[in-house]
């Protein structure tokens, strides 16, 4: 398990720069690829709080959730954090229902077309291996670091 969760550290960035869905205004023209840093690019010119927002949720609290996850698994952070750990792993989820509800939205009120891509699988997937590796973890028992000598 602890391997599964350090491969996070590279497919998380990774899925940062997939695309997640593709979007356009009419039919007629291109779809434009947006990705969790794309998107946050246009937000950042737009909308600052919503791009703390989107921040926090996509990239800090997944990382920090891994990282987390990672010092509890190597005993250099103690178990009783895997709660608050853990935590951080539900509000990286909100911001798959944010993608998910933009998606729905957009193509309930027919203004132009928009489909999901690949880079969003990558990303939903991260995360709920992530939360999958918490709730297996805290289900282990624990276990005596191990003697070094």
């Amino acid at each position: 398990m602890r391997w599964i969760n350090l491969f996070l550290f590279v497919l998380y960035p990774l899925s940062w720069f997939m695309p997640l869905m593709r979007a356009g205004l009419l039919p007629l023209f291109g779809l434009s690829e947006i990705s969790v840093i794309s998107g946050l690019q246009s937000l950042w010119g737009s909308d600052v709080f919503l791009a703390l927002v989107v921040t926090a949720f996509a990239l800090v609290a997944p990382m920090l959730k891994t990282l987390g996850l990672t010092l509890i698994q190597f005993h250099l952070l103690d178990r009783r954090a895997l709660p608050a750990v853990n935590v951080l792993g539900k509000l990286a989820m909100a911001d798959v229902f944010l993608i998910a509800l933009y998606v729905t939205l957009a193509k309930g009120l027919g203004v132009g077309r928009v489909e999901t891509a690949w880079g969003l699988y990558l990303f939903t997937a991260c995360i709920v291996t992530s939360l999958v590796l918490g709730l297996v973890e805290s289900r282990a028992k624990p276990q005596a670091p191990a003697a070094q000598g």
